[in-house]
C-alpha cells in the first residue's frame, strides 16, 4: 500500500513543490485548503479520515505576509496560522492511527534584526514586534499539544527560494528593469533556502525518529543584501542594477501595499541543529542555488 502525506494549506508556492515531490515518490497525496476541490478547513470529518492513518502531516497553511499591516491583515496572518494549527492538533487527538510525524510551518522571522552574529536555535535571541510575536504564538500553539504518538517539529523556515513562486519573481523584475542595486544599506543579512533543500529537510526529519522540536531552515551561507542583488544580475546576465535607499523602499511599499521590514529586516540564520544532525544541503550558496534557478535564463540569453 502507498503511503499518504497530509499536505495542509498545500496550494501555494512551497506545497505545489512537496505535491509534485511526493507524487513523483509514489506517494498519495491529500491537500486541506480553502480552494476546491480539495478539503475544505471547515470539514472536520474529512480532515480526520484523512489524517488518521496518514504517514505524515505538514502544515503549510497561513495568509500571505506580503500585505500592508493594518489591523485586518494582522488579525489574518495570525489567526490563519493559529486556528489551522489547533484543527490539526485537535484532529490527531482523535486519531485511531495517528501520523507517525507532524510538521508544522514556523518563521525565522521570530528572531531579532541581527547584523552583529548569527542566529541559532539553541543561542538565538526572540526579538519584539507583530511578526516575531506571530512566531512565537504560532509555535506555542503547536507545542501546546500531547501527542505521544506523533513526533512534532517546527521549521522556522528563511526565505525560499524556487523557480516557479515565491519571491524570486519579484527580484527578477527588479533586475530587468534596471533596479536590481542593494536595498537599503545593502547591510542587512539574507537567509533564504533552496525549495529542494526544504523538501530534503522534510525528507531527512522523517528519516530520523530522533529529530523533533525547532529546526532552523536556510542555507548554512546567508549573505547581505548586496551580495544577493549581484550574484543575482550575475545569474540573469545584467552588470548592473541602480540601488533602493530606505525612503524609497518604505514609499514604495505603500504603493505596492507590502511592508518594508520583508527586504530591511536583517535575517542572519543558522541551521545548526541540521547540521550537526548531519544533513548535507544540495545548494549550500547562494550562487549554486540562483545558477539553477536562472539556468533557463542563462540558456536563451546564451543562444540568442
Amino acid at each position: 500500500m502507498s503511503k499518504r502525506v497530509v499536505l495542509a494549506g498545500g496550494t501555494g508556492f512551497i506545497g505545489q513543490y512537496f505535491e509534485k515531490k511526493y507524487r513523483e515518490e509514489g506517494y498519495d497525496i491529500v491537500i486541506i485548503s480553502r480552494q476546491e476541490p480539495h478539503i475544505n478547513w471547515n470539514d472536520r470529518e474529512g480532515i480526520l479520515e484523512a489524517v488518521d492513518g496518514a504517514s505524515l502531516v505538514i502544515n503549510l497553511a497561513g495568509k500571505s505576509v506580503n500585505c500592508r499591516y493594518n489591523e485586518r491583515n494582522k488579525k489574518e496572518i495570525l489567526n490563519s496560522r493559529i486556528d489551522t494549527t489547533l484543527i490539526i492538533g485537535e484532529t490527531i487527538e482523535k486519531c485511531e492511527k495517528p501520523p507517525a510525524l507532524w510538521i508544522n510551518s514556523s518563521t525565522a522571522t521570530i528572531y531579532r534584526h541581527a547584523e552583529d552574529r548569527p542566529m541559532t536555535e539553541d543561542h538565538g535571541e526572540e526579538g519584539e514586534g507583530f511578526s516575531v510575536n506571530v512566531g512565537k504564538r504560532w509555535e506555542e500553539v503547536f507545542f501546546c499539544f500531547n501527542l505521544p504518538s506523533t513526533r512534532q517539529a517546527a521549521l522556522r523556515i528563511t526565505i525560499a527560494l524556487g523557480k516557479d513562486g515565491g519571491v524570486i519573481p519579484v527580484y527578477q523584475n527588479l533586475v530587468k528593469f534596471g533596479l536590481g542595486g542593494k536595498q537599503g544599506s545593502g547591510e542587512q543579512m539574507f537567509s533564504w533556502i533552496h525549495i529542494e533543500d526544504l523538501y530534503r529537510i522534510v525528507r531527512f526529519i522523517e528519516a530520523r525518529e530522533d529529530l523533533n522540536g525547532v529546526f532552523n531552515c536556510g542555507s548554512p551561507n546567508p549573505v547581505q543584501n548586496k551580495e544577493l542583488m549581484r550574484l543575482l544580475r550575475q545569474s540573469m546576465g545584467r552588470d548592473f542594477g541602480m540601488p533602493a535607499t530606505d525612503w524609497m523602499l518604505k514609499a514604495g511599499a505603500v504603493v505596492i501595499r507590502t511592508e518594508p521590514e520583508l527586504i530591511l529586516k536583517s535575517r542572519w540564520v543558522l541551521p545548526s541543529r541540521l547540521l550537526r544532525a548531519g544533513f548535507i544541503f544540495a545548494y549550500p550558496t547562494l550562487k549554486l542555488a540562483l545558477e539553477e534557478i536562472n539556468s533557463e535564463n542563462m540558456k536563451n540569453t546564451n543562444t540568442a
